[in-house]
């Protein structure tokens, strides 16, 4: 079957709710790098053709250094997803940013170790820019949203990606406050580097489920569970006029990421390298 998929949201997989889409029907997709965390949902919300990845898969079940993001994005990029909305629980790095707060990142500082963050290997080297790694047209047009609609949401701020799945040492909590961080989490790397090689607009609504152990408060996975229950109504509702505002049409940085990017020379990249990878770079090698 043959699908045209505008927006993409991954998340949990309790933000998924049946009265967001209509006609929905589930998909299996086969990628260069395996299959995807589970079967993706497709629907229909007014006049867009809507997809939803779970992240963890469905019972959240794939630990966050197992996630196969690079099949999760290029499962997407196969659908025709131009823009992504990721949903995320994140741990407080400031006072002013209580449980159940809403943020809309500008910025990630990477602290993981061991995942694979690339599409681009076996013969062909791609340099992309990542200076600004959430696509900041969406990003305001979500805040605008949830703005809208009274939720407490700071627009703009610093995710620091810790590997996990532990959470972090009070040592290490510490320093990321002091050195001025926001929220901290585990999921957005590599996703917003492999959307941004796959020139997918990528955003984030992240939700504030805990003060990381800065605060002299042990993290407990039924603390983050308990509000992370709570988030999911208020995502629900950000979603369901977001998905109406955020345009199909991309006018932004992240549509054209590989141009200029792709640093090999093209008749020395492989053929099954180029055969593996033509979704993403097909348009950059015509002749």
């Amino acid at each position: 079957m043959q699908e045209n998929v505008d927006i993409a949201i991954i998340g949990g997989s309790g933000i998924y709710d049946g009265n967001l889409l209509d006609r929905v029907r589930e998909v299996d997709i086969d990628t260069p790098f395996g299959k995807p965390s589970d079967s993706i949902t497709i629907g229909e919300h007014g006049d867009k053709t809507i997809c939803f990845l779970p992240r963890h898969g469905v019972g959240h079940r794939i630990s966050p250094s197992e996630l196969n993001s690079r099949a999760n994005i290029f499962a997407l990029k196969k659908l025709g997803v131009k823009r992504i909305i990721a949903v995320s629980a994140v741990g407080s790095l400031k006072k002013e940013l209580a449980p159940l707060d809403i943020v809309i990142p500008d910025q990630i500082y990477d602290r993981t170790r061991s995942r694979p963050s690339t599409f681009f290997e076996d013969g062909i080297v791609v340099h992309i820019g990542f200076a600004d790694p959430f696509c900041p047209e969406m990003s305001e047009t979500v805040t605008n949203v949830a703005n809208s609609k009274g939720y407490n949401v700071r627009q703009g701020g610093t995710y620091v990606c810790m590997e996990g799945p532990q959470f972090s040492t009070r040592a290490e909590s510490c320093v990321y406050k002091a050195l001025g961080f926001d929220i901290i989490g585990m999921t957005a790397i590599p996703e917003a580097k492999l959307a941004r090689e796959a020139e997918i607009c990528y955003s984030m609504i992240a939700t504030v489920t805990d003060y990381d152990v800065w605060h002299d408060e042990d993290v407990t996975i039924e603390t983050v569970i308990a509000n992370a229950m709570k988030n999911e109504e208020a995502v629900k509702d950000i979603l369901m006029d977001a998905l109406e505002k955020v345009s199909i049409e991309q006018n932004c940085m992240c549509k054209d990421a590989l141009a200029g990017a792709i640093t090999t020379t093209p008749d020395m990249i492989p053929h099954e390298t180029k055969r593996r990878l033509d979704p993403l770079i097909g348009k950059y090698l015509k002749e």
